[in-house]
């Protein structure tokens, strides 16, 4: 009997498998309608915040399940060995479930059980980080650790694919040594490529392709990036020992945060384009700490909320948006992997 519904399960992935690399398109409009359906659940009922964030962990990982199938349909696998791949996978999926796992955990077994939850993922976090930048030399680590893929791009690319036979269909002049396209192969005006046809485009993607390698990092920055790794574990263990209305837990976070960021902004080394965006998207994040406790309780919540209820009030049209985003905030606040994860 087990044998029998193993077997069909492997003929319903091999059909959808099958579906996806073949529709890409519709694959990622099922995406994004489970994607909005998340943000339509939302405070619409009694536990509706745990169904929601449940929804959308669960496009985050249709997503990530649909990737891989289009990678390996396209045969662009990614550039690193399958041990590291599979970590890069292990440590995406926990990043996408952490904040349900957290909500569950709360609903299930209380607060201790919440905190025994996030204690243990971010150790499973900080060890996968950890092999990836030690041993796998993964250099800086983004988030997510496999970046989705661009369905746009690939889709064209599919598209230009068929026509890949008229395309190449050039000579070179023996005299001038100049590329020319025969006026049999010249597609419609709309649909013209101004240059030498698919090849600009493979020279280009070829690049990309090398820049995408990581950054080979020095002490300085491997330092920086260890800080950054360990950084929630040490917050955790602050809080542990100070207790959460203590200063020094956030403090020495910021610190260790502020620290890492200063080390690798000073590094000489040419970062590639994902490495850059990973840092801007790290001097964005400092702007939470201004969100975490306990400066939001001390300082910021009055504030923020004044400014929010103001704007509701007196600017038109903003209220629709200020106003769900004062009842969500003390909910996002009070959630540790949203602000502190």
């Amino acid at each position: 009997m087990s044998r029998i519904c193993a077997e069909k399960l492997v003929s319903l992935y091999g059909r959808y498998r099958d579906y996806v690399t073949r529709h890409p398109g519709a694959a990622a409009q099922a995406e994004s309608a489970v994607r909005t359906l998340s943000y339509l659940i939302a405070g619409r009922f009694s536990d509706s915040h745990e169904l929601s964030e449940l929804v959308y962990s669960a496009s985050n990982l249709l997503v990530l399940l649909n990737d891989g199938i289009l990678r390996k349909g396209l045969s662009r696998t990614l550039p690193v060995s399958l041990s590291q791949q599979r970590l890069l996978t292990w440590l995406s999926v926990l990043e996408y479930v952490e904040v349900f796992t957290e909500m569950g955990a709360t609903k299930l077994w209380g607060e201790t059980g919440r905190w025994l939850v996030i204690v243990l993922i971010q150790i499973a976090k900080a060890i996968l980080r950890l092999l990836l930048l030690f041993w796998y030399k993964s250099g800086i680590q983004t988030s997510p650790p496999i970046i989705p893929l661009d369905r746009d791009s690939q889709l064209y690319n599919n598209d230009q694919d068929g026509q890949e036979v008229e395309e190449d269909a050039t000579f070179i002049g023996q005299r001038s040594g100049r590329v020319m396209r025969p006026l049999g192969s010249v597609p419609s005006l709309h649909a013209r490529l101004w240059g030498v046809p698919n090849r600009e485009r493979k020279r280009r993607h070829q690049e990309e392709e090398l820049q995408s390698s990581p950054t080979p990092l020095g002490l300085q920055e491997t330092i920086a990036e260890s800080l950054y790794i360990s950084r929630p574990l040490v917050h955790l263990a602050c809080l542990g020992l100070c207790g959460r209305r203590s200063w020094k837990p956030w403090l020495i976070s910021g610190l260790l945060e502020i620290t890492s960021f200063s080390l690798l902004s000073d590094t000489t080394k040419p970062l590639n384009h994902r490495e850059k965006a990973e840092m801007r998207r790290r001097a964005f994040l400092l702007l939470y700490y201004l969100l975490r406790s306990p400066f939001y309780d001390r300082y910021s919540e009055t504030k923020i909320l004044f400014l929010l209820r103001f704007l509701a009030d007196y600017v038109p049209g903003v209220g629709l948006v200020a106003r769900p985003l004062m009842e969500y905030l003390p909910i996002w606040q009070k959630i540790y992997f949203y602000n502190w994860g």
